[in-house]
């Protein structure tokens, strides 16, 4: 199949054009209209993704994140995004990312994220100015039941295996009202506030984040992969229900960079 036919599934769900302009949403390695046999489904490039492709046999990662976000000056191995764009080059392996893009789509990363917290009739938090009413960042929706921030954040963490949570001091009253923003969300803290959330979830907060809320919600950070890992699920859905004929992949490689003693 060609690389082409794949990543217009993937661009119909969630256009190039929702991209933030710092981004580098799209194909980063490869041609459109290159044969691909099989496609791995991973959140980011590294050395261990690159050996799972090759030894599954896998000549199309579609990843979350942009390998590349920055030119290149040197193809000489120094670090790992210059080893592995030449690994890839050289192996025949195309490399696709789908981040800010997939984070604004109608459907897209902060929805699978809430509908996983058992979060109900999401809206969006953050409109894109150029895309849909549903488009942009962040989403907000109810609980079925009201509960308390401490028993919902621990239903957080079984629900996705969350070692650690940094979370403001807890607001008093229970919780109805969600709010969530996969990936760095602290510029929302302001938006959940105001669409009426007692609890917003998130990563990558600064010190000073968790006084923003003063009292009015509580702030989650479950950190910037564990918000995010999602996006596997969600683009092995979107192809396999698109492309029947094309074998698709989920990573077992695809590893937080980030590691807690606790």
């Amino acid at each position: 199949m060609k690389i082409k036919a794949i990543t217009d599934v993937i661009e119909r769900f969630a256009p190039l054009g929702l991209q933030e302009s710092y981004d580098n949403s799209g194909l980063i390695v490869g041609r459109p209209e290159d044969e691909v046999r099989r496609a791995l489904i991973a959140v980011d490039v590294t050395d261990e993704v690159m050996d799972e492709a090759e030894r599954e046999g896998c000549d199309l990662i579609l990843t979350h994140h942009p390998l590349v976000f920055h030119p290149l000056k040197r193809f000489n191995s120094a670090g790992y995004v210059e080893r592995c764009v030449e690994r890839a080059i050289r192996s025949g392996v195309a490399l696709y990312a789908c981040h800010t893009n997939l984070d604004s789509a109608c459907g897209g990363m902060s929805w699978r994220l809430a509908r996983q917290l058992g979060v109900e009739r999401p809206e969006v938090l953050q409109s894109h100015p150029e895309g849909a009413s549903c488009t942009g960042f962040g989403v907000v929706g109810t609980l079925p039941e009201p509960m308390s921030a401490a028993a919902f954040m621990r239903g957080m963490q079984r629900r996705l295996g969350l070692r650690v949570i940094r979370h403001s001091a807890i607001a008093p009253g229970e919780v109805r009202r969600v709010a969530v923003c996969t990936g760095a969300g602290g510029s929302l803290i302001g938006e959940a506030r105001r669409a009426g959330a007692g609890m917003y979830v998130t990563s990558d907060l600064r010190y000073n984040d968790f006084m923003e809320p003063d009292g009015a919600l509580t702030v989650a950070d479950i950190g910037h992969f564990e918000s995010e890992y999602c996006a596997i699920d969600l683009l092995f859905d979107l192809l396999s229900e698109n492309l029947i004929n094309f074998a698709v992949r989920k990573s077992e490689s695809s590893r937080n960079p980030v590691h807690y003693m606790v």
